[in-house]
């Protein structure tokens, strides 16, 4: 038991450093090539905290474990929502710029209402699911991208010392960042299914809590991160991304690849959990962060403190079921 629980440790540190090291990677190539910054916040960087779970969820839909795919993805939004976001809101709360969110909430809860309309009705994620799923990841991309190359930027000074660092640094970085990552996601899933089957936990319970807590850490250190320098927006901004691409381009790859049925081990009151409480709880965090932000623009205190305490309760009926 013990050597489990030290693999999935480093299997975590892995994620960390190797997330790290991807978005440093990319974001030096991007900067490199005169991207906007903006631009690059929307896409490399999304896509960069991303990986862990894209990592981990191919990995488990591949390797027969359609209870922590499907967990990851879901755990991860819930988690990125309710602990990370509410975090940042409850020590920082300020204004944010609705007009940026708009797009990214539309497209998350339309890819929701499909993604729930699934589970729903036939509980089966086909590959035509997935297919369906990354057109939309694509369809995002190509909006968000157009958007961002149609407001030119404002003129930034010229930065040479950006140019001191040389390329191939950045490509070992970019390279080295993938590797960890893959590796780390290997061991999360291994060991973290080996802790599962000792502890007599459900698989699903496990990716729900501490595979999405852990596949969530790059989005947990670019959030303290944005707190520190005073910009609780950008982190808002790419959490509600980082959520988003756990739908399309998480779910969307891992199911793919490897179609599965949503699971069916844990009960609530004889129902399947996930369909009582997982994704309804998805839906509720995200509409308390969203609409309030969308409608007033700006985030209060109260909103903070309440995702947290919903968080505590999600994760106790987690481990009570």
């Amino acid at each position: 038991m013990i050597v489990p629980v030290l693999l999935f440790c480093v299997g975590l540190v892995c994620l960390i450093k190797g997330g790290d090291w991807f978005v440093d990677g990319a974001t030096g190539i991007a900067r490199r090539f005169h991207l906007p910054e903006l631009l690059i916040g929307a896409t490399v960087v999304s896509i960069g905290t991303t990986l862990p779970e894209v990592m981990v969820s191919t990995t488990s839909a591949l390797g027969g474990h359609g209870e922590i795919a499907y967990g990851n993805a879901i755990g991860s939004i819930i988690c990125n929502t309710a602990l990370i976001a509410a975090l940042t809101i409850a020590v920082r709360p300020g204004k944010v710029d609705p007009k940026s969110l708009r797009t990214p909430v539309i497209f998350f809860f339309l890819a929701a209402l499909f993604y729930a309309g699934i589970a729903y009705t036939t509980g089966y994620f086909s590959r035509a699911a997935g297919l369906i799923l990354l057109a939309l990841f694509v369809v995002y991309m190509v909006m968000t991208v157009r958007q961002m190359t149609a407001k030119p930027a404002a003129a930034a000074p010229e930065e040479p010392a950006a140019e001191t660092e040389p390329l191939s640094r950045e490509l070992i970085l970019l390279v080295v960042g993938a590797v960890l990552i893959a590796i780390g996601a290997n061991l999360l899933v291994d060991n973290g299914t080996l802790i599962a089957q000792a502890l007599g936990v459900p698989e699903s319970v496990i990716a729900l809590t501490f595979v999405a807590l852990g596949t969530s850490l790059p989005e947990l250190v670019t959030a303290i991160t944005s707190l520190v320098k005073g910009h609780s927006a950008l982190s808002l901004g790419n959490i509600i991304g980082a959520n988003l691409f756990n739908l399309v381009l998480v779910s969307g790859v891992s199911v793919a690849l490897a179609p599965f049925s949503i699971p069916q081990t844990a009960q609530i009151a004889g129902h399947n959990a996930s369909l009582v409480m997982d994704i309804p709880v998805m839906f509720a965090v995200m509409l308390l962060l969203t609409v309030p932000a969308l409608l007033r623009g700006k985030l209060s205190r109260v909103q903070g403190i309440v995702l947290l305490a919903i968080y505590a309760v999600f994760c106790a009926i987690q481990f009570s079921i």
